[in-house]
């Protein structure tokens, strides 16, 4: 009696093992197909972003320059007022570099950025611009489209669906990867690429399983991290997950900004020279320019290569006395903060350098062939599927 229960027990475990095997595979086939294209678009443009940044600090060499002998650098203040000098230009970001031949960055918003020599506030000549454009063309087409303004918000909500459905793909593809029958004969086909390229079929499934099961960890960082841009409940769920309540936009108080106005602020350099007093190896000083009734002006200070949350700080300070209001390493900032200004450099691989860079680009890559082979072991089952239809009649009359 004991002995047949046991074999009941198994012969259940197994049928439901059949049936979660084959209802997650037709979830994944069903996923894949509706969010295949819309995939292989960011996985090719995230490939084409892999280092952007190293692409444009070399085309930016052109920038750099020697000061003559005993030449002083002009104040901040003397490059913004340069800056504003630029017919239709009002920035709203200065940019210091410790490197002496490096240019005064001046961005104007997510608007045009200007670049000027720190010791004659003479304007460089533009970029032809088309290096530019063409990164913002495939960012444009890596988030949303690169649809208008208007229909932003659109293209966002369709790859934000299919990069969720890309995180379930990910996912139960680590469970389907797992083989029947355990042997190294099964693992191996799944695990390292075998030189079986006459047919077809095996040479797709062999890729298929290769590339998904190596990008699997770096594909869903990237992935979680790029739900996290999309969604606000992702946005606040980082923050929850560290024990803090997300936070609330602050919003702009009248009365503070009427009583400032009898204020006098101090030179905006004076907060710069207090800024590089906090860091004795920052490299660039970013201070947002504040607005003539402000009373607080923040400098961020990043110690690192730009793609390293974790050696960057803020400082606030007074406008009217340069005096320290608050200074905030990244060591000091809550842990909710500190995860979510990791998610920014993970999604693109930039907080690990060159090699996480390299990392995620190649986990880009993988999801191009896995788009590819899996949409063709789709179509080679369906069109095997159409084969049996059209001789099932053939059969059935040949019986007859």
């Amino acid at each position: 009696m004991e002995i047949e229960c046991e074999s009941f027990v198994f012969a259940i475990s197994t049928l439901n093992s059949k049936m979660l095997r084959k209802t997650i595979f037709w979830l994944h086939l069903s996923c894949g197909l509706t969010a295949s294209l819309v995939v292989l678009l960011m996985s090719v443009t995230g490939v084409i972003l892999s280092y952007e940044r190293q692409i444009q600090v070399w085309e930016d060499r052109s920038y750099y320059a020697e000061p003559l002998p005993e030449q002083q650098a002009l104040t901040v203040d003397q490059l913004i007022a340069a800056g504003r000098d630029i017919n239709g230009f009002e920035p709203t970001t200065v940019l210091i570099n410790s490197d002496e031949t490096a240019p005064a960055v001046l961005r104007q918003g997510r608007g045009p950025t200007y670049y000027l020599n720190p010791y004659t506030a003479q304007l460089y000549p533009p970029h032809s611009d088309r290096l530019s454009q063409f990164f913002a063309n495939v960012r444009g087409w890596h988030r949303w489209f690169n649809l208008s303004a208007e229909r932003r918000s659109t293209g966002k909500a369709i790859t934000g669906a299919a990069n969720l459905m890309f995180l379930f793909l990910v996912l139960s593809g680590i469970y389907l990867w797992l083989p029947k029958v355990f042997s190294w004969a099964t693992v191996r086909m799944r695990l390292l690429f075998t030189k079986n390229t006459d047919n077809p079929t095996a040479r797709n499934f062999n890729w298929h399983h290769v590339f998904g099961i190596w990008a699997a960890i770096p594909l869903i960082v990237i992935i979680s991290t790029a739900t996290v841009f999309n969604y606000r409940w992702a946005n606040n769920l980082v923050y929850r997950l560290a024990g803090e309540e997300p936070p609330v936009r602050s919003t702009v108080n009248t009365d503070d900004a009427l009583q400032a106005q009898s204020l006098t602020l101090v030179p905006l350099n004076d907060l710069i020279v207090t800024a590089t007093g906090y860091s004795d190896s920052w490299r660039t000083l970013s201070l947002a320019i504040p607005d003539e009734y402000a009373t607080t002006a923040s400098i961020t200070i990043d110690e690192g290569d730009g793609g390293q949350p974790q050696k960057r700080h803020t400082i606030t300070l007074d406008t009217t006395s340069a005096e320290v209001i608050s200074w905030a390493p990244f060591t000091s900032q809550s842990a909710g903060l500190q995860a979510r200004r990791w998610m920014r450099f993970l999604h693109t691989g930039e907080a690990f350098g060159l090699i996480g860079q390299t990392a995620a680009g190649l986990a880009s890559m993988a999801g191009v062939f896995m788009v590819w082979t899996g949409l063709s072991l789709v179509f080679r089952r369906f069109s095997r599927w159409r084969s049996r239809q059209r001789r099932s009649p053939q059969i059935e009359v040949q019986a007859a």
